[in-house]
């Protein structure tokens, strides 16, 4: 689609001088189809803080394998849903989330959610690096038999130089610029599957053929009842959308570089329903697996890997896992912490500058990992980013389509001194109270214990009560 053919005053199919980081994407650059968008889900799901995350929720629920499995499908075809609506202004218009959100929050105001955003995904950016590092840090072992050794924050010294050497690498892709991490994102995606697959093998042949049948019951609470099993279902599935919840409110990011909107929706479609289906089969099957043959609930998979004692599983299997876990990063975290990080002096901050101050708060939260993030709590620290950033989703979603009716005007997005979208100073009165009402119920059910019945729904609350509040306000405002 061309820009000629959307609603703008800007015909000339250049983009406004704003700083290049943002501006919207030319119709020649384009070019991602269906199999772009499939890999974006195929490295976004396969991550190795995925698996783990997976793996928690099969544990921490008591639910049976069943169960677990209905959930995490249930939860994939949400997202799919819910992006495809994200997802629509950034295929037609060539416009990333934080100019998106300029529509709704105001020219300024937009801001706020681009800076929230930024910082959620900055912290994710730290810890998929130090997930990454732990592949690298198999992969050394594997090949020079080294274990052990002083720790320092709980880290080892190869394991400090895994995370280094994952980090600056990153730095590497990104600097090469969008085409080589669409490049990258199609090259990792398909592989892990092999690997995946070999660990089932591996694990079927070491549990003399009782995997199967531990996947079914392992994990459940043998005093469970029907009740207990919702209970669960609704748990695990508000804790996978919780999970996908930033990249659902900045879908437009990756959906601008979209060929057109039937790229866009084909890889949604094949990319998250089949993506949750085989890999949640996966790490249900090689989690039971582990707890059969090792005796204990495994949910990181290079420790699995290295019980097994194969030199050559655990050389495949961490270079594999790095290409995930660094393809994730790529699509949910730096492209996503960049925009924003631009978006706070667009003309000034460019995509590589922007993307130097991601790697250097990556550098410092990655190597905090072990000291104080992973004590917080997985599902507890992934429902808390969910909700909080639930409501700006709710509020960009009403004001697109119900009312705006998907018409944008290009050049007063990008007009900092006026224009439709500049409301009271660059700033929606309306849209930020609509927020702040919004995350604070939605993050209280998950931490406040009387609220907490209503914990498996936190994000579906937050961008109900966000889309809700910003709708009722807009409409006593006339």
């Amino acid at each position: 689609m061309s820009m000629a053919s959307t609603t703008t005053k800007h015909q000339s199919g250049h983009p406004p001088a704003d700083g290049e980081t943002l501006n919207p994407v030319p119709p020649g650059e384009k070019t991602w189809g269906w199999f772009a968008i499939f890999n974006i889900w195929a490295n976004d799901v396969q991550s190795l803080f995925g698996y783990s995350l997976v793996a928690s929720l099969f544990i921490s629920y008591g639910v049976s394998g069943w169960t677990a499995f209905s959930a995490l499908i249930v939860a994939g075809l949400m997202v799919m849903f819910f992006v495809n609506l994200s997802g629509a202004a950034g295929e037609k218009y060539g416009i990333p989330y934080p100019v998106l959100a300029r529509a709704s929050m105001g020219v300024e105001g937009a801001k706020l959610p681009a800076v929230l955003r930024a910082v959620v995904a900055v912290f994710w950016y730290g810890v998929q690096v130090y997930f990454a590092s732990t592949a690298v840090a198999l992969l050394i072992r594997s090949l020079t038999g080294i274990h052990g050794g002083t720790e320092i924050m709980g880290l080892t010294g190869i394991d400090w130089f895994s995370f280094v050497l994952v980090w600056a690498f990153h730095i590497v892709i990104f600097w090469r610029g969008m085409g080589w991490v669409e490049t990258f994102l199609n090259i990792a995606g398909p592989f892990v599957y092999l690997v995946m697959i070999g660990l089932v093998i591996v694990l079927w042949q070491m549990s003399d053929g009782q995997l199967l049948s531990a996947a079914q019951t392992i994990f459940a609470n043998p005093e469970g009842t029907f009740a207990s099993e919702v209970k669960g279902f609704i748990a695990i599935i508000g804790t996978m959308v919780a999970y996908f919840a930033a990249v659902m409110i900045n879908f437009s990011d990756f959906s601008r570089y979209a060929r057109d909107k039937k790229a866009m929706v084909q890889g949604n479609l094949a990319g998250l329903p089949f993506n949750m289906i085989l890999f949640s089969a996966l790490a249900l099957l090689t989690t039971a697996g582990a707890a059969v043959v090792f005796g204990e609930e495994i949910i990181n998979p290079t420790e699995i890997v290295e019980r097994t004692d194969s030199v050559l599983l655990g050389v495949i299997a961490a270079v594999t896992f790095f290409a995930a876990t660094v393809g994730i990063n790529l699509v949910a975290n730096f492209i996503p912490a960049v925009n924003g990080i631009a978006n706070l002096a667009p003309a000034k901050i460019s995509f590589r500058n922007a993307g130097l101050i991601t790697s250097l708060f990556a550098l410092i939260i990655g190597g905090f990992w072990t000291s104080f993030i992973s004590q917080f709590g997985i599902s507890g620290f992934v429902n808390t980013l969910g909700a909080t950033l639930a409501p700006i989703y709710g509020i960009m979603i009403v004001d697109y389509y119900l009312l705006r009716k998907e018409q944008l005007d290009i050049e007063d997005l990008y007009d900092h001194e006026g224009g439709q979208y500049y409301y009271s100073n660059g700033w929606n009165k309306a849209a930020l109270t609509a927020f702040g009402m919004a995350a604070i119920f939605s993050v209280a059910t998950v931490w406040i214990p009387a609220l907490g019945i209503l914990s498996g729904y936190a994000w579906i609350i937050g961008a109900v009560l966000g889309g809700v509040i910003y709708r009722q306000m807009t409409r006593s405002l006339g």
